[in-house]
């Protein structure tokens, strides 16, 4: 708990300092979800563990859900709730909590993307989204993946260990922002040249493709994620083949497990 609160203050510096909004565009946010789609949510009661400023909590209230519930260990709650206040649907709340020991009403639907990984226990992490999912349920969760981010555990990971302990405008803006920009034009070179099979063996070549779409104020948000959380790890296929087949709460014949981009892992399925 004390390690995943010092992660959870340091992702609210970082929530809590961008612009009103979601950061995610419409098309990222149904990226993440798919195979879901709008049909999953809509109508139905809906968790997120681990919601940062509400970001794709605005995106899921445009799926209108029933009942919608974010919770989150951090101050990030505040942006979060504003946030939320600044769309049409009403029937929201967010929560502030751990959500490895939070438990509600069971759900229709629960989802964690882009947190499970930054918990001192991943797997305690993703036992908390079983047990909020109601039986006949959906679960959703989106990792890092351990392939496919070579660059990222060798260089970026070690930098890391060291500017999460600095003071978050020195590495917003001294650090995240200058590492951010050789790859911001990295990244957009891929996307305007045509896909060939050597230039896929690039580094980071899908995701930098997907990422190119954006502009700079994203990718510098993105490497400041990247470097303010004093905890990270990285998943590789067999860990989340073992938690989907090892969990006694998983329908077997209902999961799913898609390397997204190159470098994550989306996953989930069906609980009993």
């Amino acid at each position: 708990m004390p390690d995943d609160l010092k992660t959870a203050d340091a992702f609210a510096t970082s929530w809590n300092n961008l612009p009103p909004g979601s950061v995610y565009t419409r098309a990222q946010f149904e990226d993440w979800f798919a195979p879901l789609h709008e049909a999953d949510a809509r109508d139905r009661r809906v968790l997120e563990l681990g919601c940062g400023n509400g970001s794709l909590l605005f995106h899921m209230a445009g799926w209108r859900p029933a009942q919608l519930e974010g919770v989150d260990l951090g101050a990030s709650v505040l942006s979060a709730r504003r946030n939320l206040s600044a769309q049409s649907n009403p029937n929201w709340v967010v929560t502030q909590g751990d959500l490895t020991t939070y438990r509600g009403e069971p759900r229709d639907l629960v989802y964690s993307i882009g947190v499970l990984h930054h918990l001192q226990n991943p797997r305690v992490g993703f036992d908390s989204v079983l047990a909020n999912t109601k039986p006949g349920g959906r679960f959703h969760c989106w990792v890092y993946a351990r392939e496919g981010n070579a660059v990222i555990i060798w260089l970026v990971d070690p930098l890391r260990r060291i500017v999460s302990h600095l003071p978050w405008w020195f590495t917003k803006y001294l650090v995240a922002a200058p590492l951010a920009a050789p790859y911001f034009l990295y990244a957009k070179l891929l996307r305007a040249l045509p896909r060939t099979h050597w230039l896929s063996r690039l580094p980071l070549y899908e995701y930098s493709r997907w990422i190119a779409e954006r502009e700079f104020a994203f990718f510098r948000h993105v490497a400041f994620d990247q470097l303010v959380t004093p905890q990270t790890v990285y998943l590789d296929r067999a860990t989340l083949e073992g938690w989907l087949r090892d969990h006694p709460r998983v329908v077997p014949e209902s999961t799913y497990l898609i390397f997204r981009n190159g470098n994550s892992w989306k996953f989930g399925g069906l609980a009993r």
